[in-house]
Formats: C-alpha cells, sequence, structure tokens
C-alpha cells in the first residue's frame, strides 16, 4: 500500500482527509500532530470505523514527525486556524514558522515525497513550503482552487436546482478574495451557466464564492471550514496515487505560464504520478489575465513580507 502522512492531522481538516482516504482504500494513512496523544487517538478511531465503513486501510496517529519516512504523497493542514474578522494574511507570520519548520522535517525524512500543502495562507505557504524543501516545483502544490471551484459548484447547482455532480467549474488565482472564477467556463453538463442564468445572478454567485471560507468562519465563530477542504485536498492525493491526470485547479510553480514570474497561484494543472505534469494555458480575455496578475501580486507582495 502507499502512505500519505497528513500533518496537522489531530485538526479538523487533517482528520477528515484521513477518513475520506481510508474509505477510498488506496493507501495507509498516518496522522502526525504535535498535541501529543491527539493523532493517536483520531488514528485508532479511523482504524475501529473500518469494518464498519469497509475499508481495509492501515490508520495510526503520531506525534513524531519522523514517522512520515517513506511517505508517498504528504498532505500538510497543520497552521492556526482563522477566526472571524482574520484575513488569511494575518496569519502569514505565525503559519510560515510553522510550516517552515514542517518542510525541514519533509526535506530530512521523506525526500522523495509529493508535498500538497492547505495551510493558509495557502499560496504564501506552497511558496514557502517549496523554498525550505528544495524540492522541484512538480513535486510542491498547494489545494485551494479545487475548494473554490467545488463552493463555486455546489452555489450554481442550488441556484439552478441540478444535481452538484452535473456542474463542473475553474476558479484561478490567489485562495482569497482576489481569486478569479471563471464563469464562462462553469458548466452544467456542458451547458455554459451563463445561458441558464443572468449576468446579476452569476456576478452573486462569484461573489459568495469569493467569500466562501469567510461566510463558513462567521457561522462557526470558533473555526474554519474542514469537510470540504478535506475532501478537495483528496482528490489532489488520488490523482497523484492513482496516476488519474485529472485537470484540477491547483497552487502550481508558474514562471512562465500566463505570462507570471516566480510565483504560486492558482491555475490549471495535470495532476498525476509525475505531480504537476503539466500547467495548462486556457485563453483568458484581457480583464481575466489583469485579474490573474492582480491576484498573483497580492500574493508575491505577502511573501516579500516573509523576505
Amino acid at each position: 500500500m502507499k502512505k500519505v502522512s497528513i500533518v496537522g492531522g489531530g485538526g479538523n481538516v487533517g482528520a477528515s482527509a484521513g477518513l475520506y482516504l481510508a474509505e477510498r482504500g488506496i493507501c495507509d494513512v498516518l496522522l502526525v500532530d504535535i498535541a501529543e496523544g491527539i493523532p493517536d487517538g483520531k488514528g485508532l478511531d479511523l482504524l475501529q470505523a473500518g469494518p464498519v465503513r469497509g475499508y481495509d486501510s492501515q490508520v495510526s496517529g503520531t506525534s513524531q514527525i519522523k514517522e512520515i519516512a517513506g511517505s508517498d504523497v504528504v498532505l500538510v493542514t497543520a497552521g492556526f486556524p482563522r477566526k472571524p474578522g482574520m484575513s488569511r494574511t494575518d496569519l502569514l507570520q505565525k503559519n510560515a514558522e510553522v510550516v517552515g519548520s514542517i518542510a525541514a522535517s519533509i526535506r530530512e525524512h521523506a525526500p522523495d515525497a509529493f508535498v500538497v500543502v492547505v495551510s493558509n495562507p495557502l499560496d504564501v505557504m506552497t511558496y514557502h513550503m517549496r523554498k525550505v524543501t528544495g524540492f522541484p516545483p512538480e513535486r510542491v502544490m498547494g489545494m485551494a482552487g479545487v475548494l473554490d471551484s467545488a463552493r463555486f459548484c455546489a452555489f450554481v447547482a442550488a441556484e439552478l436546482g441540478t444535481a452538484p455532480t452535473d456542474v463542473q467549474a475553474m476558479v484561478l488565482g490567489g485562495h482569497g478574495d482576489s481569486m478569479v472564477p471563471l464563469p464562462r467556463y462553469a458548466t452544467v453538463s456542458g451547458v455554459p451557466i451563463t445561458d441558464l442564468m443572468d449576468e446579476a445572478t452569476i456576478e452573486r454567485l462569484v461573489e459568495r464564492t469569493r467569500k466562501g471560507g469567510g461566510e463558513i468562519v462567521a457561522l462557526l465563530k470558533t473555526g474554519s471550514a474542514f469537510y470540504a477542504p478535506g475532501a478537495c485536498a483528496v482528490q489532489m492525493v488520488e490523482s497523484i496515487l492513482l496516476d488519474t491526470k485529472r485537470l484540477l485547479p491547483a497552487a502550481a510553480y508558474c514562471d512562465g505560464p500566463y505570462r507570471l514570474e516566480d510565483v504560486y497561484v492558482g491555475v490549471p494543472i495535470i495532476l498525476g504520478a509525475g505531480g504537476v505534469e503539466k500547467v495548462v494555458e486556457l485563453p483568458l480575455s484581457e480583464a481575466e489575465m489583469q485579474a490573474l496578475h492582480k491576484s498573483a501580486g497580492e500574493v508575491k507582495s505577502a511573501v516579500a513580507e516573509l523576505g
């Protein structure tokens, strides 16, 4: 069996991802967290759910990060969660310390692993992960576009009263308020949503997508989203482990594509056994390209703050 280690596995996103991976039955799962006993307990709990849920994956937990040795993929969900009124960039300095430490451990103990980053601010932390690990860019990516696109799909389906699984969407840019949903690339069973709803409705759904994470934070009051982020991270891990070559929007390193230079930002990629096997360049309008560059510029500014 392949091995996937989830660093931050004691938290809600990590534990949710652990459950989804176990139920897929494509790998063994290791939950890693600094909170002693928490990852061990959640791992044991997930292991005991196996006979009922019908999976044979081995699930365990540890507070010793050296146990990630031999991992095929390391999923990084660790970090401080957002609180109401807190922007993703407010988390910058704190989470850079956390992610930097994890990156050094991955470099030491799992030097051949692929890394999928979920920690916020997502694009900046993914850049930081690659910088500290020194890994080639195709092995380090961030999960954001899959989540933003899933939210857009869910809102479109609810608005139209259609099956959510029939909706496909593409959201580019940084994982924040400057993200770039592309309505003309959103479809319901192949039918563009621009043929199914008016411009004002689309713009309302686009704006809700941009604020999707904050809407959940405001409702929960003491935490942030975890079921959908965990599911979306697993979709990326699956594509690597099963070499499915999914075309997904993800935070990938760009130094040339879309006229971008030295930045991690959400773009469409082909994701397979080689990691980020290709950045797919969609034909964008000038307005869409400007929005993407504006979003990437915000990421670069935040990276510059880290020094």
